[in-house]
Formats: structure tokens, C-alpha cells, sequence
């Protein structure tokens, strides 16, 4: 008799169980079928993007990101927020970043200077050490055989004017190397109210948006009453291109985010070992229309927005990575050859997409009045990359920085057409320069957004297997 009661509590459990479950994964389902057609500000569609993503894009940046000079990001973890008094660090083991050990950086990458190949190239005394390097200062390394005095007059150049992005001070004490491919993005268990605050801030007080107006979901909101968030999308629909622009830019950064954390969930964790991979339940918590209200589609769809920016900026750097002169410098000639030739073929592949989004359309006014709205929205901008500062889980702050850098990169890219098809064939250039850090941000930012749309396939299957 206990046996069988048992068993009937256990049955009734398990449909219980696979009610709710089938609930979850119909309202998923449906959030599916609301990721599909154009989207808004540009001529392009969703299907589009997932078979170009797919079958051009993703498996050749995965390879790139693998490679030495693309790996090795130099980052510094320890700058005090700007904004408020530091919470603490997140006492989270997942929260630790493990920093590289000088022996292991490639020399050429620590000397980022000698960048010079001869017969001896990959012998080290023919590199000068990394002290020698410090004398030149922060110097692009991504040039090739050019004099000193090349580099120093480069190394004088002040483009600030041009950074969307509060740049790390690599010759800083507290900067250090990190292997991202030891250190991967993935859920940590950093949440709450530290976390919330930073992305307050940079909703609430950089993306042009009066407080009266509250987004739809904010935890931190005043009570809105009967308020379900559709007058957030009026206020948001009635804002000039550029400042609808830039707010989808950092919603699709933060759904971006929010993706990789559900799909690199820790599931479990058996004698020390733990076991990640994707998390459904997760997802469904963050995406799914029903529980959003609406939200969880509006966010993807602003994920596929922002890959279409840094796609269009990718097809636009190529000229600057095409010249005889740029080479993706580790010291290690036969790998940066092959390196800099699976970089191009990416750049081909992004020249050969059809329905780029038209960054012209932007700041296209009369030019005092363009021109006041572009450095309003590089100014916000960089504050939201001072902010990543305030993240108080490490890894979340690595990566938070990493693709920061990676979206102002690409905006720096696109906003400066007309210096990158001005460059000079066989010296460095004064009218636009990218350091290498802006480079690895700019490829494994693009990266991460390839593996989200990825992953959203993933999830797509999932679902459709458990159905």
C-alpha cells in the first residue's frame, strides 16, 4: 500500500511538473514566432541574419577568437567606481578572473612595438623587451616595419576626440593580461540589487530618457499603477533615429549578455565538478513574452539590431586591415599570416551581406546641429563604459569592459568613413588608428554577439526536442 502511494504521488508530481513545463515552453514557442520579419530602423530581416550568422560568420570568428593575438585581452579590474561607493567585490568563486601569467603572453604581443619580421622573428633577443616598449609609450601594435620615430610620433597623436569608450590605462600596474578563453563569460551568480544599480544608471541616466518615463520591468521603478510600459515605447518611438539608436544598441547588449549567462549555466556541480550548459528555465525567465510582458521578444529583436551595427562596422575597418602594412603581431610569423588571412575572409564575408544597416541615415541634419548630437552620444557612451567600473563580480566586469570597448570600437569605425579611405598604403596614420586592445574588443565583442544569435538557435531546438 505505501508502494503504491508513492508511486501515486510521484505520478502526480511528474505531471505536475510536465504541465508546467509545457506551459513554459509554449509561451517560449510563442516568443519565437514574434522573432521573425524586418526589423525596425533598418531594411532587414531576422531570417537573414540567422542564415548568414550561421553558416558565414560563426564558425570562422569562433577560430579567430581562438587565436594568440585575440585571446590575450589587457584589462584593468581594479579601478574604483566612479559613480557611488564600491560595494565589495562579489565573494563568488565563479567571479574570479584568473590573470595570465607574464611567461605565457607572446612576446610580441608584450613588446608590441618590435613588430618588425626578418629570418630571426621568432627569436626573442631579436625582440625588444617589454621595458624598452613602456619608453614608447601606448603605441599601436599592429603595424609593421616602421622606425621608432614612426611610432613615437603615432604615440603623440591625441585621438580622444574620437574614443567612444573610457580606455584602460595599459601601462597601469594594476593591468593585466587575461586569457579569455580560460576565463569565458558565463553565469556567476552576481544579481540583486548591486547588480541592478549598474544597469539603472546607464538606462536611466544615459540614454536620454526623462525619469518621468519608466522602462517596463525595472525593479527599481516607483509603483506605476496601471502603467504596463507602452508609454516607455511611445516616448521611445517619438525620439529622433540616433537616440532610438543608441538605446537598442544597449538593450541588445544587455540581451546579449543575459543570453550567454542562460546558456553557460552551471546545472550542477557533482565532487567538485561542475557541469554548464543551457539553462531553459533561465532563459524562459528572461525572454519569455508572458512572463515579460511583452519584453523578452523586444529584446532579442534589439540582439540582432545591434549585430547589424558592428557588422556593418567590421565591413567598413576592412581597408584599414587590407593594407601590406598591418599585421596582427605575436612574434609568431607563421600563425599572424594566418591570423590576418582568416580576418579578411571574415571582412569579405561581412562586404558580401546585402542589408546593412545605413549609418548614414545618422547625424545627417545641418551640421552644427549633427554635430552637437554625435558628441552627446559618444559623451553618453563613454560614461556607460566608466560605469562597467562599478560591476562588482570580475568576470562580469572583464567581459562588461570587453564588449563596451567593442561596440564604442565599432562606433568609432563607423563614424570615421571618410579617414579610414583616406589611409596611407605604407605608414601609419594620423587621421584614424586602432590599438590592438580596441581590435581583440572589437572581434571578440562581434564574437559574442555570433555566439548569442547562435545560442538563441540552440535554445530554439531545445525547445522543439522537448516538446
Amino acid at each position: 500500500m505505501s508502494g503504491g502511494g508513492s508511486g501515486s504521488r510521484s505520478t502526480a508530481a511528474w505531471a505536475r511538473w510536465a504541465t508546467r513545463l509545457l506551459a513554459a515552453l509554449g509561451s517560449v514557442l510563442a516568443a519565437e514566432a514574434q522573432l521573425t520579419g524586418v526589423l525596425d530602423d533598418c531594411l532587414c530581416d531576422i531570417e537573414s541574419i540567422d542564415d548568414f550568422n550561421t553558416f558565414k560568420i560563426f564558425p570562422k570568428i569562433q577560430k579567430l577568437q581562438e587565436r594568440d593575438y585575440f585571446r590575450y585581452y589587457k584589462v584593468n579590474l581594479k579601478r574604483p567606481c566612479p559613480f557611488w561607493a564600491d560595494d565589495g567585490h562579489c565573494s563568488i568563486k565563479d567571479c574570479h578572473v584568473e590573470p595570465c601569467p607574464e611567461s605565457k603572453i607572446p612576446v610580441g604581443i608584450k613588446a608590441g612595438s618590435s613588430n618588425k619580421y626578418s629570418k630571426a622573428a621568432n627569436n626573442s633577443k631579436e625582440l625588444e623587451d617589454c621595458e624598452q616598449a613602456n619608453k614608447l609609450g601606448a603605441v599601436n601594435s599592429t603595424l609593421s616595419n616602421q622606425s621608432k620615430e614612426a611610432f613615437i610620433d603615432w604615440a603623440r597623436y591625441d585621438d580622444s576626440q574620437d574614443h567612444f569608450c573610457e580606455l584602460d590605462d595599459e601601462r597601469s600596474p594594476d593591468a593585466q593580461y587575461v586569457d579569455l578563453l580560460l576565463n569565458p563569460e558565463r553565469y556567476t551568480g552576481y544579481k540583486g540589487p548591486s547588480a541592478w544599480r549598474v544597469w539603472n544608471s546607464i538606462y536611466e541616466e544615459n540614454c536620454f530618457k526623462p525619469r518621468s518615463v519608466y522602462r517596463p520591468l525595472n525593479p527599481l521603478a516607483p509603483s506605476r499603477g496601471g502603467d504596463d510600459g507602452e508609454s516607455f515605447y511611445t516616448w521611445l518611438e517619438g525620439l529622433c533615429l540616433e537616440k532610438r539608436v543608441f538605446y537598442k544598441l544597449i538593450s541588445g547588449l544587455h540581451a546579449s549578455i543575459n543570453l550567454h549567462l542562460c546558456a553557460n549555466y552551471l546545472l550542477e556541480e557533482t565532487w567538485g565538478k561542475p557541469r554548464w550548459g543551457p539553462n531553459v528555465k533561465e532563459f524562459t525567465r528572461r525572454f519569455d513574452p508572458i512572463e515579460t510582458k511583452g519584453e523578452g521578444p523586444r529584446r532579442l529583436k534589439n540582439l540582432y539590431f545591434l549585430y547589424l551595427i558592428e557588422l556593418r562596422a567590421l565591413s567598413k575597418v576592412a581597408p584599414y586591415f587590407e593594407r601590406s602594412v598591418v599585421d596582427l603581431y605575436t612574434g609568431n610569423g607563421h600563425e599572424d599570416a594566418e591570423s590576418k588571412a582568416l580576418l579578411l575572409e571574415i571582412f569579405r564575408d561581412t562586404k558580401s551581406f546585402h542589408m546593412h544597416f545605413d549609418e548614414k541615415s545618422m547625424f545627417a541634419g545641418d551640421k552644427k546641429g549633427a554635430k552637437s548630437l554625435k558628441e552627446e552620444f559618444r559623451l553618453h557612451f563613454k560614461n556607460i563604459s566608466r560605469i562597467m567600473d562599478c560591476v562588482g563580480c570580475d568576470k562580469c566586469r572583464l567581459w562588461g569592459k570587453l564588449q563596451t570597448q567593442g561596440l564604442g570600437t565599432a562606433l568609432k569605425i563607423l563614424f570615421s568613413e571618410k579617414e579610414i579611405q583616406n589611409l596611407p598604403e605604407n605608414s601609419p596614420s594620423k587621421g584614424f588608428q586602432l590599438t590592438r586592445q580596441e581590435i581583440v574588443a572589437l572581434v571578440n565583442a562581434f564574437g559574442r554577439l555570433s555566439t548569442s544569435i547562435k545560442e538563441l538557435q540552440n535554445f530554439k531546438v531545445l525547445l522543439q526536442q522537448t516538446r
